[in-house]
């Protein structure tokens, strides 16, 4: 292998690591990422790490300042109206094209993952929601069979992703079978229907991350210039930009 394959590859396994580890909620949202310390803990050289942070960057999940350093980043409600806008065109397209093109199987493969979102949901292990949940979204994509349109959905979904794993969820918001819902909508109901069930679905979302990210839009106008270098200070400033206690404190 050569030197510039070697460092593309090495590159590509820093980007898998922390992005996975935002993904899932191990690295909140405000909390610094040491270039030192993920080079030194995946035996790489900076020049790698930095690549794989730098593209993290452009996809919207870490944020940057010099002399400041890198986090990932925090919202702003404008951000987050505007992100969820993008998924209903992407994801509302994906699911007229499910609706047109899906086999029978991929169908019966589709309400079964969507029933096992449903239970997942609940549980207070919020790692394998997430990841399945991510991968049925990414599912009805790749069943429209437009390989352009599920790349765009992967990186949208991801970003949504790390909003989803921050708190406990919002008092009342009931979702026992809110994914079973939609996808028999997608499996028999005409094109149409099942883009305005999708537009349905990503709106619903968005109203649950808008809660979930209150404290957030909190932190970020009181301390948004802060990068916090430690989990602890990053927690203390959560508590001291947001109104009342944090769950789980």
């Amino acid at each position: 292998m050569s030197a510039s394959n070697a460092g593309a590859s090495l590159a590509a396994e820093a980007y898998g690591v922390v992005r996975r580890r935002i993904l899932r909620g191990e690295i909140s949202l405000g909390q610094s990422v040491s270039r030192r310390k993920v080079a030194a803990e995946l035996g790489m050289s900076f020049l790698p790490v930095s690549e794989a942070l730098l593209r993290l960057e452009f996809e919207g999940l870490l944020e940057s300042r010099p002399r400041a350093g890198t986090r990932v980043r925090i919202p702003s409600p404008e951000d987050v109206r505007g992100h969820y806008l993008v998924r209903q065109i992407l994801e509302a397209e994906a699911a007229r094209l499910f609706a047109l093109v899906a086999t029978r199987r991929e169908r019966a493969q589709l309400v079964k993952m969507a029933a096992r979102v449903d239970e997942l949901s609940p549980r207070r292990n919020r790692a394998p929601y997430l990841t399945l949940h991510h991968r049925l979204h990414g599912r009805i994509a790749e069943c429209a069979r437009c390989a352009p349109l599920s790349a765009a959905i992967e990186q949208t979904c991801a970003l949504s992703s790390t909003w989803f794993c921050l708190l406990p969820r919002p008092a009342g918001m009931h979702t026992q079978r809110r994914h079973r819902d939609l996808a028999n909508v997608l499996v028999t109901a005409t094109p149409a229907k099942a883009a305005a069930a999708m537009r349905e679905h990503v709106q619903w979302s968005q109203q649950e991350a808008m809660e979930r990210l209150k404290p957030y839009f909190q932190m970020r106008k009181t301390h948004g210039r802060t990068f916090f270098r430690s989990a602890r200070a990053h927690v203390r400033g959560l508590k001291s930009g947001a109104p009342g206690p944090m769950p789980g404190a």
